[in-house]
């Protein structure tokens, strides 16, 4: 049987098909755990154990003893996932099936989204201005060519983006708003405006090897591993007691946006995270002037870039480095880059090598092949934006970006322990 954690991830997924569900999900367990939900449009409270949410965004802080050392101890990671999303005028149609206009989000591995049993979900605001969460079970689906209509479909798969993944979800003409505000419980009239994405609707599943255990199948694990595994250490009350006792901030920041930039005020390139860091510093019982005060603050913090990697794939070994195979189960990656498209360096791989041996777990290192260039994550924008030690980490994923990634129990478990030990103050 699958592990309580393994259990409560896949439970995490499925509750959180978009960024709006994943913030509305992770502001229920803070709001379980004792942490006071603070208003950024209004007074800052000076709550120890408090949180914000700003669209599909969250930072949420626990406030250890204070010294003049204090720094904040920061892991972050995004909530969104490559998707599609609904276009403004959402209803079209042809040759008598009723079809959604969608355009692409972020970078996904296209052709697995065909033939799949697709949701929509996400929020739809008011006139007045109020966001309501939305969630239609399978309702569209992107039919592919039948091989007999496509001898070459086997060996060259060319679709456009415009006219080849465009959802059916209809018979004949249907009012796919009028749908969506129902469930939302807004009225079609009063509906202003909306953000809806496919999400695949199928349950994660664990499967393989002799205890049926080894993988993880679902999607949104990049990055939603690295939301739930550091909102779980931060949440553990092994972690709450050694921050209560120790000397730091402990701060989880979850962005938005990060698949299409980060330029957003959600997103890692904003100023939410400065902001909140600077009104958590303000009511701190420290000496020095504001400004002096922060950067002080920023001096002695550090940040662990939580975002998924990549697991060699056995079929396509020659696209990885040849001296750096990472595999599934073998631990987290630290993900290095000479160009600095990760923000790990040798101050911060110590930091998060140390927190590794604290829990006992082994940990890997992922490089590109210099052929295959890298992506990037929110560790550089958020090491240029506050100058902060960063290092960039994240569990190895198969399968990336597709419709349905595949990970490692194991991975999400040392994860899980390697942020809590770097929370604790290791």
């Amino acid at each position: 049987m699958a592990s309580t954690l393994t259990r409560d991830y896949a439970t995490f997924i499925s509750d959180c098909p978009t960024s709006f569900h994943a913030a509305a999900e992770i502001a229920r367990r803070l709001d379980g755990a004792g942490y006071v939900r603070q208003d950024e449009r209004e007074a800052w409270a000076g709550e120890r154990r408090g949180y914000l949410v700003r669209g599909g965004a969250v930072i949420a802080w626990h406030v250890g003893k204070v010294i003049p050392q204090t720094g904040f101890r920061i892991v972050g990671s995004h909530t969104d996932s490559p998707s599609f999303k609904v276009k403004p005028t959402p209803d079209s149609g042809a040759h008598g099936f009723g079809q959604v206009n969608v355009e692409v989000y972020g970078g996904p591995l296209l052709n697995s989204w065909l033939n799949r049993d697709l949701g929509l979900a996400g929020v739809v605001t008011d006139l007045d201005g109020r966001a309501h969460l939305v969630r239609t079970p399978a309702i569209m689906t992107i039919p592919q060519l039948a091989p007999h209509l496509d001898r070459s479909v086997n060996d060259r798969l060319e679709l456009s983006r415009q006219t080849d993944y465009k959802p059916i979800w209809s018979l004949g003409q249907a009012d796919l708003l009028g749908y969506v505000c129902e469930l939302a419980g807004v009225e079609l009239g009063r509906a202003a405006a909306f953000d809806l994405f496919a999400y695949d609707t199928q349950e994660p599943a664990v499967y393989g090897g002799l205890t049926g255990e080894d993988f993880f199948a679902s999607g949104r694990q990049d990055n939603l591993s690295s939301v739930f595994t550091s909102l779980t250490a931060f949440l553990a009350p092994e972690t709450e007691a050694a921050v209560d006792n120790g000397n730091d901030v402990a701060i989880f920041v979850a962005f938005d946006h990060e698949e299409v930039g980060s330029s957003t005020y959600s997103g890692a390139a904003g100023a939410f995270l400065e902001t909140a860091l600077r009104r958590i510093c303000a009511h701190l019982p420290l000496d020095a002037d504001p400004d002096e005060r922060f950067a002080r603050m920023i001096a002695n913090s550090s940040c662990i870039s939580a975002d998924a990697g990549h697991s060699v794939n056995p079929n396509k070994a020659n696209l990885h480095d040849p001296d750096h195979h990472p595999v599934l189960g073998a631990g987290p990656l630290l993900k290095v880059n000479a160009n600095q498209r990760y923000a790990s360096e040798a101050y911060g791989s110590a930091l998060w090598l140390r927190s590794a041996a604290a829990g006992g777990v082994a940990t890997q290192q992922f490089v590109s092949n210099n052929d295959v260039p890298c992506g990037s994550t929110i560790g550089p924008l958020t090491a240029t934006r506050l100058g902060i030690l960063t290092v960039d980490v994240g569990i190895p994923l198969l399968s990336m970006h597709s419709v349905r990634e595949v990970s490692a129990p194991a991975d999400l478990e040392a994860m899980t322990i390697i942020l809590g030990e770097y929370f604790a103050g290791a």
